[in-house]
């Protein structure tokens, strides 16, 4: 059995993201698929797709809604809903290109993989958008964040650097397998206005933090606010990702 599971709370994302991540699961797999959401609204989501609670976190908000909430994960096993064994934990704003059996098999024996961090690739921190972890393991990263919040939060500018920082053993998944769409995917200038976002060959999962998501680069949007910043930060509509989300 191939374990996933996702968080939805608040409005960023709506259930289509949910569903559409559980159907580029589905067809990127081999075997039966255990796929949970951790929501505050199950509504509308696919009659597949196992629903909890989605866990809430004991620090000061906004801090409490942001990513630092993913925190909760590291839960032991009997506060999060019984469940057991490694996990492949993936952000809604993700896009599954090719097969992810891989990802349940790579070094099986340890308890958490982790996507490098594209935009900091050598400060050896992770992109909590993709990484597979055992539950029950390495609980201290929530109960010393919700014991000791001030300090952590004025110490660390996000819960992935934090994780990276104080997990007991940091380890990558192969270069080729996650990317960052703002960074591995987008062209400089001024190819930018040119050519189309690329897909970079092996690749399984290309990941959107932040502007644009997936439902944006498709169009070939990426909201600025700044003018001058629409220079770099402009894409034509990436139509590779038509084909993979959905």
């Amino acid at each position: 059995m191939k374990n996933v599971i996702c968080m939805k709370w608040g409005d960023l994302y709506n259930d289509e993201y949910v569903n559409k991540l559980y159907h580029m699961v589905k067809r990127n797999t081999t075997g039966p698929v255990r796929f949970v959401c951790l929501t505050d609204n199950p509504k509308n989501l696919d009659s597949e797709i196992e629903t909890y609670e989605c866990p809430s976190i004991s620090i000061k908000s906004p801090e409490n809604q942001l990513g630092w909430r993913k925190i909760t994960l590291f839960s032991d096993a009997g506060n999060l809903f019984g469940l057991k064994g490694n996990w492949l934990f993936l952000d809604l704003d993700v896009v599954i290109i090719s097969n992810i059996d891989a990802f349940f098999e790579y070094k099986i024996d340890d308890n958490f993989i982790v996507m490098k961090n594209w935009s900091q690739p050598k400060k050896m921190i992770g992109n909590t958008s993709i990484f597979r972890f055992k539950i029950g393991t390495s609980i201290h990263l929530l109960t010393e964040l919700e014991q000791n919040s001030i300090e952590i939060l004025n110490k660390y500018p996000n819960s992935q650097t934090y994780v990276s920082e104080n997990i007991e053993k940091l380890n990558f998944w192969p270069d080729e397998w996650c990317l960052l769409f703002k960074i591995n995917c987008t062209r400089n200038w001024p190819l930018n206005f040119i050519l189309p976002p690329k897909l970079p060959k092996k690749s399984k999962i290309v990941a959107f933090p932040g502007v644009p998501n997936p439902h944006q680069a498709l169009k070939g949007i990426w909201p600025v606010k700044a003018k001058w910043k629409k220079i770099y930060k402009y894409i034509k509509p990436a139509k590779w990702i038509t084909e993979h989300w959905r």
